[in-house]
């Protein structure tokens, strides 16, 4: 449920409004992305890499980019 809050006071809201705001902003807080969407080719491109059996072994990444564990 959305609701436009910016010109509504919480005095004015119903509990129900209140706790989804609450739950928005928490949900906010912990994963900044929350609600954002992929662009489809993006997401085109997430689908085809779970597809592929292809996979970097970690030590590699790290290697690469030079990181040290």
């Amino acid at each position: 449920m959305i609701i436009n809050q910016e010109n509504k006071k919480v005095g004015d809201m119903t509990v129900k409004e209140l706790k989804e705001l609450i739950k928005s902003v928490l949900y906010e807080i912990i994963d900044p992305d929350y609600g954002l969407e992929l662009r489809p080719e993006v997401e085109e491109e997430l689908k085809k890499s779970l597809e592929s059996k292809e996979r970097i072994p970690v030590e590699e990444i790290i290697e690469e980019l030079g990181l040290k564990c």
